[in-house]
């Protein structure tokens, strides 16, 4: 009986700290009550995951499909503000009866690349989506398409799909929440776009026609009400029935930027009327407050502090080299949780040759809380470590006579050497026998 308690009690022990966390929150407790399909909750500052919901489900992102959009283009085109393009019939016919967002291109307008972003990326405008595919791909949008699903692979965002520039709804159009992650990320770096992207109000069509507004409430003060966040910058939203409300955003507070990524927050109820909680920006600025209110950045490693140590051959002064990170290192952790509760887990070689430099690169150690890998660094030598010529030497000649070659080799010689021994012992008595014949 009382070993039937002990057992009872070591695994409730176990199971126990598991319950605490939620299942889809990485390996942080999240109190929030998410209701998207997918989220992927990133700090961009040491590209830790703070929360995660079905990051690689593949699902329709609508036209969260511009931010690869605006990728291709930016990388295309050298001169955005320089460069017009001509508005056709056919990009505005395109369109009709699709019930697309549509940011108020006319037939014959002249307009700049910039401005056709601004048009794509504030009001996420199809017709700006379509002119601008149009224009890069030599009046072959398909061809466009092609260069967004090879730029996804370049991203590295290998459960991506494109079929077209905008986001309309195609059962082989398709992305994750961890890819989108990749995307808006590389995006960040692109000329304009977090300018564009968090502006609120534009005029790409010059003041004497009406403006452009963002979609995103979440940064929009004026029109937001219950989803403005002051910390948010950016970035899209999408929407249709079938992929429900989706939005990619950033926030930045004290210092500190997270990239939320949410995707598929119901639209429609199951009799099919609309649904008008955006779900999708619920669940973001929830999840910005929880994060902002309950990490920070913590110091883990300082680059003068060793963190192992690894074998070294053929020096005469050390048997061992201490290793210490290649440089500083901090990371987010929950505001409670001491640096020290970090796990440091080495990979190493079982041994290194002499000459080592200070700061070669010997391996690596992973920096793992709670069971969720935070981060990879290096690890350097501490110090140079020069090679001893004599144990060199002595070890070479070593390593030859205990080897299997060398073995081997010695072998045949010696049964070469015996066969010799034996045939020339043969041939001796054979002509002393022959020699006694004639006599």
């Amino acid at each position: 009986m009382k070993k039937n308690f002990y057992i009872f009690t070591s695994i409730l022990l176990t199971i126990l700290p598991l319950l605490s966390y939620n299942c889809y929150a990485a390996s942080f407790n999240c109190p929030v009550e998410t209701t998207c399909e997918s989220i992927l909750l990133v700090n961009l500052d040491s590209d830790v995951t703070i929360y995660e919901k079905n990051p690689n489900t593949r699902r329709s992102p609508a036209s969260l499909t511009k931010i690869m959009t605006y990728i291709v283009v930016a990388e295309q085109i050298d001169d955005l503000e320089g460069t017009t393009i001509t508005i056709t019939k056919n990009i505005i016919n395109t369109l009709l009866g699709t019930e697309s967002s549509i940011s108020g291109l006319k037939e014959g307008d002249n307009i700049s690349i910039y401005n056709l972003l601004q048009c794509l990326m504030i009001s996420s405008g199809n017709d700006a989506a379509l002119a601008l595919a149009k224009y890069i791909g030599n009046g072959n949008i398909d061809a466009f398409v092609e260069m967004m699903n090879n730029k996804a692979i370049e991203l590295g965002c290998l459960d991506t799909h494109f079929v077209n520039p905008h986001g309309l709804y195609d059962p082989e159009h398709y992305t994750t929440s961890s890819d989108l992650y990749k995307m808006t990320k590389y995006a960040m770096s692109l000329p304009y776009f977090s300018e564009i992207v968090n502006t609120v109000v534009a005029y790409p069509f010059g003041e004497d026609r009406y403006p452009i507004v963002t979609t995103n409430s979440l940064i929009d003060k004026a029109r937001g009400g219950e989803y403005y966040y002051r910390y948010a910058k950016g970035i899209k939203t999408g929407h249709l029935d079938e992929s429900g409300y989706c939005l990619v955003s950033t926030a930045t507070k004290n210092g500190h930027t997270y990239i939320c990524v949410a995707l598929g927050a119901p639209s429609i109820d199951k009799n099919g009327d609309k649904i008008t909680l955006n779900g999708a920006m619920k669940d973001s600025k929830e999840l910005y407050i929880w994060a902002f209110d309950s990490f920070t950045m913590k110091k883990i490693l300082d680059s003068n502090t060793p963190v192992t140590e690894v074998k070294i051959r053929y020096s005469w002064d050390t048997d061992t080299l201490l290793l210490v990170p290649s440089s500083n290192f901090s990371t987010i952790l929950p505001k409670n949780v001491e640096a020290s509760s970090v796990e440091i887990i080495p990979n190493i070689p079982e041994f290194v040759n002499a000459t080592v430099n200070e700061d070669d690169k010997i391996g690596t150690a992973t920096l793992r809380y709670a069971n969720q890998d935070l981060s990879t660094i290096d690890l350097v030598a501490s110090k140079t470590v020069n090679r001893n010529i004599t144990l060199y030497i002595i070890s070479m000649i070593k390593n030859i006579i205990t080897s299997k070659w060398f073995i081997i080799s010695m072998v045949i010689v010696l049964i070469l050497t015996i066969l010799y021994i034996m045939l020339t012992t043969i041939y001796n008595k054979r002509l002393k026998a022959s020699k006694y014949k004639y006599k």
